[in-house]
């Protein structure tokens, strides 16, 4: 059996969106891979310390996280790759100047930094573990690195920010946009440059819009059958939902396992 690189998206791809859980047959299928001498890993936009756990839940090793940013091999975090702080800094003055709270990520964890505590006043908690610090005298330009960027701002208010696209970014909560490094399809390919794997044996699979950018002409993509049709589209095959075995038969429908 010829060895394949496998990248698996976790939320509505590995897990059940219901449970926040592993599909059991997603499970069997991860077992099964890595018993066949294939590489396996996830790819996801989840930060480093917010995917360690999965990963190593689901008795994996491997993993680019971070929207790409960041490379875990052999259970080993080998980068984290920050915003482009000129970038970042640029963006969050020009939010602070025009009246939206904003927070920063400056380490691998749960903390963020803000001058104000505009950004709870405008959008409450964030809605996941999140601690706090808020500092006055904060001065941005002299923090050594910034992971992430948080700005309070409502979509018909975006154009607002004339910096806005300056540095990738995704809403998924509507009160507020999360700038990160943002380059799924770059993680997969610098993890594969580390392991000196060939890009003709990746198999990518995902479910989600920020899954499109997986694809590639180079190597073969599988949607699930819950996936949002721009990744049905892009996707070279299309298994049947998580919840319905769709990773586990794909995988056998192949003859990886």
């Amino acid at each position: 059996m010829k060895k394949k690189y496998f990248f698996f998206d976790i939320d509505g791809t590995l897990t059940d969106r219901s449970t926040g859980k592993i599909v059991p047959s997603a499970q069997k299928a991860l077992d099964l891979l890595q018993e066949n001498g294939h590489f396996v890993a996830i790819a996801t936009g989840r930060a480093h310390y917010k995917s360690i756990h999965f990963m190593e839940d689901v008795g994996l090793h491997n993993m680019v996280c971070c929207g790409g940013g960041g490379l875990v091999i052999n259970d080993q975090l080998i980068r984290n790759i920050p915003l482009d702080k000129e970038k970042a800094i640029a963006l969050a003055k020009e939010a602070h100047e025009k009246g939206y709270g904003y927070l920063l990520q400056l380490d691998d964890s749960i903390d963020v930094y803000a001058p104000d505590d505009l950004f709870r006043q405008q959008c409450g908690q964030r809605k996941e573990p999140t601690r706090y610090f808020i500092d006055p005298n904060l001065d941005i330009t002299k923090v050594d690195k910034i992971l992430k960027l948080y700005i309070c701002i409502p979509p018909e208010e975006e154009d607002n920010l004339t910096l806005l696209n300056t540095i990738g970014h995704l809403r998924f909560e509507p009160e507020y946009f999360i700038f990160q490094y943002d380059a799924k399809k770059q993680g997969i390919l610098d993890m594969m440059a580390e392991i000196g794997g060939p890009l003709e044996d990746v198999v990518v699979f995902g479910d989600d819009t920020n899954d499109v950018v997986m694809t590639d002409d180079r190597w073969f993509s599988v949607a699930m059958g819950n996936a949002h049709p721009a990744m049905k589209q892009a996707a070279k095959y299309v298994t049947e939902a998580n919840v319905d075995d769709g990773i586990y038969n794909a995988c056998k429908k192949f003859g990886w396992i």
